[in-house]
C-alpha cells in the first residue's frame, strides 16, 4: 500500500495580499487555514468542500475554510504541476463570491506569471 504521509503538493504564497488577510484573523481563524492548507499540500484527492475550481476563470481555485460560523475564501492557483500559488483571501459574507475578489485574484495571477518571466 502506498504511503501518502508528507507532501503531496508544495504551496508558495506570492505578494502580500495572502499575508494581509491572514494577519488580520484571530487566532482560531488562523489555525483552521493553515489545517486547510496543510490538508491540500497533504492528500491525493482534495474534496471540493476545500478546494474548489472557479467557474468561468483560467485555472482560479478557492480554497474554502469555515471557522464557527465564518467562512472564508483564499484563492490559488497551479503552476508546475503540484505547485499551488496562494494569492489572496477575505471572509464570504454574500452567497456569491464577490466579482472584484475574482478580479483581483486574475490580476495577481496575470502579474506571477509577468514577474516569474522576467
Amino acid at each position: 500500500m502506498d504511503d501518502f504521509r508528507g507532501q503531496i503538493r508544495s504551496l508558495k504564497v506570492y505578494g502580500d495580499d495572502f499575508w494581509t488577510f491572514y494577519n488580520k484573523q484571530n487566532k482560531k481563524v488562523q489555525a483552521r487555514i493553515l489545517w486547510t492548507i496543510r490538508l491540500i499540500r497533504d492528500i491525493p484527492f482534495v474534496p471540493e468542500k476545500y478546494l474548489k475550481h472557479l467557474t468561468g476563470t483560467d485555472g482560479i481555485y478557492e480554497i474554502r475554510v469555515s471557522s464557527g460560523s465564518d467562512i472564508f475564501r483564499i484563492f490559488c492557483f497551479f503552476d508546475e504541476g503540484k505547485l499551488v500559488i496562494l494569492i489572496n483571501g477575505f471572509q464570504k459574507k454574500a452567497q456569491k463570491t464577490p466579482v472584484e475578489e475574482i478580479e483581483k485574484a486574475k490580476r495577481l495571477k496575470k502579474k506571477y506569471y509577468e514577474d516569474k518571466a522576467k
